[in-house]
């Protein structure tokens, strides 16, 4: 059977959704008055682990083992 996980708590085809689809959902709302596609949380979550991935290269690079907020990309 094929694996059917929902955004909503389940995992992308890339992997586990870093996101809270409601809250995600409801700032989407908030901010345009416009829906949110399921597919929008594997998309996000692709990115925040593409910003994540950058990150730990940051602290590597300065010899932490920390991931501070400044080793994410602007």
């Amino acid at each position: 059977m094929e694996n059917q996980n929902t955004a909503a708590g389940g995992e992308s085809e890339g992997g586990e959704v870093l996101v809270v689809a409601s809250k995600l959902k409801a700032y989407i709302r908030t901010k345009s008055g416009m829906n949110t596609s399921s597919a929008v949380m594997d998309a996000v979550s692709r990115k925040i682990r593409v910003l994540c991935d950058q990150a730990i290269e940051n602290a590597k690079s300065e010899g932490r083992k920390t991931v501070m907020d400044r080793d994410f990309p602007v």
